[in-house]
């Protein structure tokens, strides 16, 4: 069994700046993509940035230039850098590690809200 635990989420102003975390425990084994998602209220969870095993990475146009993820194998830890943060960027965010098998497991989701 796999957990991923995330921390990092909470309330800053417009322009701030946030760091996210996500570690995995348990059965890791070798772990191809890590990413991130969100979901604002009333609206359905999008995909924000994403790195693979070998370090590339891509994100999704609006935090593209502000938004950075990074990742630590030996610590089975995925980072999301927010910097520039805009009212915009409020949601609950969450982690999704991908194995090579295929299986994928979710965080249990921080909420990030950015006031104007």
């Amino acid at each position: 069994q796999v957990q991923l635990v995330e921390s990092g989420g909470g309330l800053v102003q417009a322009g701030g700046s946030l760091r996210l975390s996500c570690a995995a425990s348990g059965s890791i084994g070798s772990i191809n993509a890590m990413g991130w998602y969100r979901q604002a209220p009333g609206k359905q969870r999008e995909f924000v940035a994403r790195i693979t095993s070998s370090g590339g990475t891509n994100y999704i146009d609006s935090v593209k230039g502000r938004f950075t993820i990074s990742r630590d194998n030996a610590k089975n830890t995925v980072y999301l850098q927010m910097n520039g943060l805009k009212p915009e960027d409020t949601a609950i965010y969450y982690c999704n590690f991908v194995w090579y098998s295929g299986l994928g497991y979710w965080g249990q989701g921080t909420q990030v809200t950015v006031s104007s």
